[in-house]
């Protein structure tokens, strides 16, 4: 088997780490749902749970979504002021569907977590109470669902976290449990999945985690330098969600939280496939090409519900996934991970890193994401596909 091409993707991966791209990674890749390569390098085992960050979005939120979806409980059409009456996002009539696409007119980012740490400095006390941490997680909610429209909306997209904020909200009401307790019962546990969030109150500290930044709060991102002022800090506690947001909500939201493996990463991906081929996996195939098709009402949109598809020019995803219909749905993580998935190859990539662990500004994953999907396909020899007609 190691003479196979695909074998080579060890050693870009171990080349990556030697060159400080990140510390710590693995990498699933599944073609026509056989497993063909697995990959881990750095000093994690294949066990090691990551943060996911964004892919939180896909997994968690829009698997979530579809499983409600097909119960009846909330759908593309559900109004946000359902759950927030007399917020902006509500009063401008923005659906769920708005913030799937991201196109609610929602802005991308908002610190709520420099207000909730400048009131609550308490948060970074280890022993801080589960009560003040519920409480300071429901002031952010409120903020999120405050938070005044940039843009019209369905006018233009603007990738929200703020809107997937609202989102998991308004799927834990939907489904009359906390977020984290419904994706362990509708998507990790259907599906044999080890990924979920570490709720700050009682999460176990069992040690089997890629560590990523070294202080609460993290420093800023580049371009976020300017959004807020001097905040408390203290060295950060392993194994607690990167994103400052997710973290003064107590590590549960519907934008980042999830930690997981890269296995869990691609049987999500491969339970996108099973979908879409009409097993029963969280939701029927009509609902799932329903919710993978692109945004049709925004021109030039590369959003589906949750997901993301390569953009013109050179995606994360390389030259050659998605460049056939029916495409590629994929989505990253801004700790360094990622899935994509070709619908036509039956292909699944998932990579999983803890790039941040070497600073915010340590950016060339952008580099080596294409590189290492362009090596999947070329590998197995997949890059030659003739379009199917459009007809």
């Amino acid at each position: 088997m190691s003479s196979h091409p695909i074998a080579n993707l060890q050693s870009v991966l171990e080349e990556a780490v030697t060159l400080g791209i990140f510390p710590a990674a693995q990498a699933v890749v599944l073609h026509g749902g056989v497993q063909v390569f697995g990959g881990v390098v750095g000093n994690v085992t294949g066990d090691t749970r990551f943060d996911l960050a964004s892919v939180t979005k896909v997994l968690c939120t829009t698997a979530l979504f579809l499983r409600f979806w097909t119960e009846g409980k909330v759908g593309p059409e559900t109004p946000v002021a359902r759950y927030f009456p007399g917020s902006p996002v509500g009063e401008a009539g923005v659906t769920v569907a708005d913030l799937l696409y991201h196109r609610s007119g929602l802005p991308p980012f908002v610190p709520f977590f420099a207000e909730a740490l400048t009131s609550t400095p308490e948060l970074l006390d280890p022993g801080c109470p589960s009560a003040t941490r519920a409480r300071v997680r429901e002031e952010v909610l409120q903020a999120a669902a405050r938070t005044p429209l940039t843009a019209p909306m369905r006018t233009r997209t603007a990738y929200s976290d703020v809107g997937f904020i609202l989102l998991g909200e308004i799927l834990a009401r939907a489904g009359g449990a906390p977020l984290d307790v419904l994706f362990s019962r509708h998507v990790a546990e259907p599906l044999g999945l080890s990924a979920r969030f570490h709720r700050l109150t009682d999460f176990p500290t069992d040690g089997k985690v890629a560590p990523t930044g070294a202080t609460r709060p993290r420093e800023p991102a580049p371009g976020q330098e300017t959004m807020w002022g001097e905040l408390p800090s203290r060295p950060a506690v392993p194994g607690e969600v990167d994103d400052d947001n997710c973290w003064v909500m107590d590590g549960v939201s519907g934008h980042a939280g999830l930690f997981g493996t890269a296995v869990d990463v691609a049987r999500f991906g491969q339970a996108i496939l099973a979908g879409c081929a009409g097993a029963p996996s969280l939701a029927p195939a009509p609902l799932w090409f329903r919710a993978l098709a692109n945004d049709p009402l925004v021109e030039g949109s590369t959003r589906s519900m949750g997901f993301d598809s390569p953009s013109e020019g050179l995606s994360s995803a390389g030259h050659f996934m998605g460049d056939t219909p029916p495409g590629a749905v994929g989505h990253l993580g801004f700790t360094g991970t990622s899935l994509w998935v070709d619908l036509r190859r039956s292909l699944v990539v998932a990579l999983v890193t803890n790039r941040v662990a070497h600073g915010r500004k340590e950016l060339r994953i952008r580099e080596f994401r294409p590189v290492f999907h362009d090596l999947v396909v070329e590998a197995l020899g997949l890059t030659d596909l003739t379009p199917k007609s459009h007809g």
